[in-house]
């Protein structure tokens, strides 16, 4: 498979590469190992708000994603989902680059658009296995809040995640147990002012100082068994679901093996073209870093559209890149297959 540029992510950034490479006319080739598109906006908070859009004062997280992909719908690109990039080599001017599944890709330009990297959920330590429960009843995200409409949910943890989805789904009427092994919450203080405000007015359970011992189970599970660290007692409550909200491990995973300067868990970039130290690898979005770097999608949309114009002269070297404004320019209006009415 030959592709112009290749992209490594398909969250925000990585979808909006689509569409400035597009208005370009260059092809785009996208790689996730998520099993849908929309990075962490989709797999963690699709139904958080956005406020800090442009010309958008209000998306979830998946509202913005859906709007990305409507966006993109007149350009032709690929996306290969539940693959991960695991090795670039260089073969003259191109960079061929394989999956963990095998699939082979060749591009003049690869860029980076891998968020904060790859992460996976910090799982409980048990004696019983569970993982066949997992999502079923055990989840360590939320796709569809309505699923727990009406149901018995333990959430565990203590950080942003457990506060803010309790408080969400306590709304559609859940009955929840917040289990946290201290008293002391690592969210932001509004979040957990709210939540104890729920607790006090006995709208929701908060269970401190708990752990999860154990779970009660037959076809499905029944029963969580909880130990107080204060007074080594356990307990034993009902439930429908579990949320473990842990946190992620995040890592670089086999970004670390590709000769890229790193600073810590970033890739170092130049601000002109958002380049690495390898000729025709970008770093855009949140994987970057630079003096001054802001983590906000609109920095990354800013230096993906910087970095498509120095992937146009790799694929087409000598030709002026094509410029012209969307609101005017009647080649990108067929290109985005619009028609003036007037």
């Amino acid at each position: 498979m030959k592709t112009d540029i290749l992209i490594i992510g398909a969250g925000p950034v990585g979808l909006f590469t689509v569409f400035e490479a597009g208005l370009l006319g260059l092809k785009c080739t996208l790689v996730d190992n998520l099993d849908k598109p929309g990075g962490q906006c989709a797999e963690l908070y699709p139904d958080k708000p956005i406020f800090d859009i442009p010309g958008v004062p209000y998306q979830t997280g998946q509202e913005h994603v859906d709007a990305l992909l409507k966006q993109i719908e007149p350009f032709d690109y690929d996306l290969i989902l539940k693959e991960r990039v695991e090795e670039i080599t260089k073969n003259k001017e191109h960079w061929i680059v394989k999956t963990n599944n095998k699939t082979e890709i060749e591009s003049k330009n690869i860029f980076i658009a891998a968020g904060a990297g790859s992460f996976e959920p910090i799982k409980p330590t048990l004696e019983k296995d569970f993982s066949i429960f997992e999502d079923k009843q055990i989840f360590y995200s939320i796709k569809d809040k309505n699923i727990f409409k009406d149901k018995k949910v333990a959430i565990f943890g203590g950080g942003d995640s457990a506060l803010d989805w309790t408080i969400e789904l306590e709304k559609i009427g859940a009955d929840i147990s917040l289990i946290h092994r201290r008293d002391a919450f690592r969210g932001a203080p509004d979040s957990e002012m709210q939540v104890r405000k729920l607790a006090d007015e006995k709208k929701i359970k908060l269970l401190t100082p708990y752990i999860i011992k154990d779970f009660n189970e037959g076809d499905k599970i029944k029963d969580v068994v909880l130990f107080n660290s204060e007074t080594k007692d356990d307990s034993t409550i009902s439930v429908d679901y579990i949320l473990f909200f842990y946190g992620l491990n995040k890592k670089l995973g086999p970004i670390n093996e590709w000769d890229l300067e790193l600073s810590g868990n970033k890739i170092k970039v130049n601000t002109e073209t958002f380049e690495t130290e390898q000729k025709g690898i970008f770093a855009v979005g949140d994987i970057n870093t630079y003096p001054g770097k802001l983590n906000l999608i609109l920095s990354g949309f800013h230096e993906t559209t910087l970095a498509v114009q120095e992937a146009f002269k790799r694929v087409h070297p000598g030709e002026r890149v094509p410029f012209g404004y969307t609101t005017s320019s009647k080649d990108l209006h067929e290109k985005l297959g619009y028609k003036d009415s007037k």
